[in-house]
């Protein structure tokens, strides 16, 4: 397994190895202890799945209030999205920033972001498969999100605002300026 860390070094991009032969591939996508090795001490509790139908479905950005927060490790299991994860711990050098990469069954890479962090993303082609673990359950009364397209987040979404297929929830999520201290 391969770890690199985006420009905000909190964040990590995760590629597992993967073998093939004439009849597929095997690849073991979470090993804990491999993890660990890493230094990547995470107590997954949770396994999320979503399939987005059409190009330019945005998810996010999404986040859980403490003591819910959540650190999210994303993979994707059929096409491909542009990962969105911005660093929303008011204390933090990074605060306000994001890092973006492209996430794809094609590329068998993953994305580990942490507790603190805004995520979304959006997906580049129909039929998209997004599988994540999470480290802490869903709950309802500390589910919380960022507006995806704030100007003052500076993030260059591949699809406009007017073609973009958010939930009725997303559209309403505030701008980074009024959401306080969280983190």
């Amino acid at each position: 397994m391969d770890v690199l860390s985006l420009d905000i070094p909190d964040v990590k991009i995760i590629r597992p190895k993967k073998f093939g032969d004439h009849r597929g591939f095997f690849s073991e996508t979470y090993t804990k202890k491999t993890f660990e090795a890493a230094g990547l001490h995470h107590d997954f509790v949770q396994d999320n799945h979503s399939l987005s139908a059409e190009v330019g479905t945005v998810r996010g950005l999404h986040f859980q209030l403490p003591p819910f927060a959540q650190d999210k490790l994303v993979r994707v299991v059929r096409g491909a999205i542009l990962d969105v994860a911005v660093d929303i711990r008011k204390g933090s050098p990074s605060f306000g920033r994001h890092v973006s990469a492209v996430i794809s069954a094609a590329e068998w890479n993953q994305i580990l972001v942490p507790v603190g962090f805004a995520h979304g993303f959006c997906t580049l082609e129909p039929d998209t498969e997004v599988i994540y673990k999470v480290t802490n359950y869903y709950s309802p009364e500390h589910d919380r999100g960022l507006l995806w397209n704030d100007p003052a987040l500076g993030i260059d979404w591949p699809v406009t605002a007017d073609k973009a297929r958010l939930s009725d929830k997303d559209h309403k999520h505030p701008p980074l300026a009024r959401l306080g201290d969280l983190f």
